[in-house]
């Protein structure tokens, strides 16, 4: 394995500025491993973890062992490369990697760098980020793009989350959407259900039962048991009256509130455009304030032009590849095509609405030339206005299986690299992770 290297002159003794690699044992302990650095990995690199590339892990970030893998770690002393099956100071104790999963509003520029041994099993649906220590703390190698507190876990205190589900149930008793969303927030954990309930920043609208997109992702829907569901699917329609309930209780008492269709917890809402065009109507009725947005795969551009029509403001989009094959690899979509998603990012633009790209980035894929140069002329033929960086969930080994598989990958050129890059090209472009309220477009 070949060490890459992004700054030529660096000094070859990178004792002093490396940061030291950590492991588990098999009861799931963490610990340092002194005498090795923590490696990161982006596709076919690997990269010795320095200071200058990692930051005191942020808080609300987990740390995860990985079973039947191998931590690949850099032997200071021996300047090397190496994939330890043991613990090199106590013979025969079995070692595995450890990731980080980060928080929200942080892009990870390295994933951990591992082996997998011939029975490895699919990872759960998380981002793998690289993760070291460096006097009494840990360190992720991660970018911040984005600065609000709207999912900071210290925020959202339980008691006063509780305290919510009491109220709304007082407000709102045969609102099934409501009592949804109580599952999302006290079973699920989910932040966007949490922030309802405390009346703050974004309410969800979840509504689809169904998606035309089948993603290898897919965080509500699995049909084979290799990947395990973060959480279940809504299990009903909601009516147009139950959705714009919910919408106007939290534009009514929330400053510049933002309600979303399109979560975690269901399908693409464009497929339940019956219900979500007349709860729009509802709710422009009754107010023009408020920001109504919608999180989809872009699939059905006539359909989203007319919710812009009844009164959508903005739109998030969906992406991990604007190269068509890669796009069907992951997304593997049912009816529709990417250039359908484009024609929808052309209705945003022509409606004069605010459209962000939520990009499902995974270093030593995204960040790759053929991925740039196929961004870059999407963004010029369609003036977007914010990337959302979003750290796919999904084992990293397999994703790059699968999509070197179907394209042509070059040599990764470095998430920083790429955002700087990005950022260069079109300084108008809004870089962050959640939807905007309109007051800031």
């Amino acid at each position: 394995m070949r060490i890459h290297k992004k700054n030529p002159n660096e000094p070859e003794n990178l004792s002093k500025q490396t940061v030291t690699a950590v492991v588990a044992n098999p009861i799931g302990e963490i610990f340092e491993l002194k005498g090795y650095a923590a490696v990161g990995m982006a596709g076919p690199l690997l990269v010795p973890l320095t200071l200058d590339e990692t930051i005191d892990i942020p808080y609300g970030g987990e740390l995860m062992f990985l079973p039947q893998r191998e931590p690949v770690l850099y032997n200071i002393r021996k300047n090397r490369l190496e994939t330890l099956k043991e613990n090199p100071y106590s013979p025969g104790e079995a070692i595995f990697p450890v990731a980080a999963f980060n928080s929200p509003g942080y892009v990870i520029t390295y994933v951990c760098s591992y082996k997998e041994r011939k029975d490895a099993f699919h990872l759960p649906l998380f981002s793998y980020g690289a993760v070291g220590w460096h006097k009494g703390k840990f360190r992720s190698a991660v970018i911040r793009v984005d600065k609000e507190k709207r999912q900071d876990l210290r925020l959202m205190k339980r008691e006063k989350v509780i305290a919510g589900v009491h109220k709304m149930r007082k407000k709102m008793p045969h609102n099934r959407l409501r009592a949804h969303l109580e599952k999302c927030a006290l079973v699920y954990g989910c932040p966007a259900g949490k922030n309802f309930f405390l009346g703050r920043y974004e309410a969800p609208l979840p509504t689809s039962r169904y998606c035309n997109a089948r993603c290898l992702g897919c965080i509500s829907l699995q049909q084979d048991d290799m990947v395990p569901c973060s959480q279940e699917r809504i299990a009903f329609t909601p009516s147009p009256e139950e959705i714009a309930e919910i919408a106007l209780e939290h534009i009514n008492n929330v400053q510049r509130a933002v309600v979303s269709f399109g979560q975690g917890c269901e399908g693409d809402p464009l497929l339940a455009a019956e219900v979500i065009e007349p709860a729009i109507l509802m709710i422009r009725s009754e107010t023009r304030c408020g920001t109504i947005n919608i999180n989809t795969n872009g699939s059905k551009p006539d359909t989203l032009k007319l919710l812009f029509e009844a009164g959508l403001d903005s739109a998030r989009i969906s992406i991990n590849s604007f190269r068509k094959k890669c796009y069907d690899a992951y997304f593997r979509p049912s009816g529709y095509s990417l250039a359908d998603v484009e024609r929808s990012a052309d209705v945003a633009v022509n409606k004069g609405k605010f459209l962000s790209i939520n990009y499902l980035n995974s270093p030593g894929f995204t960040d790759t030339p053929e991925e740039m140069e196929a961004f870059i002329s999407f963004i010029k033929h369609h003036p977007i206005h914010m990337i959302q960086w979003r750290n796919l969930n999904f084992d990293p080994l397999r994703y790059w299986k699968e999509m070197y598989a179907v394209s042509k990958c070059g040599r990764p050129l470095g998430m920083k690299n790429v955002m700087d890059m990005l950022q260069n090209l079109f300084p108008n472009l809004k870089y962050g992770y959640f939807n905007p309220p309109k007051e800031t477009f």
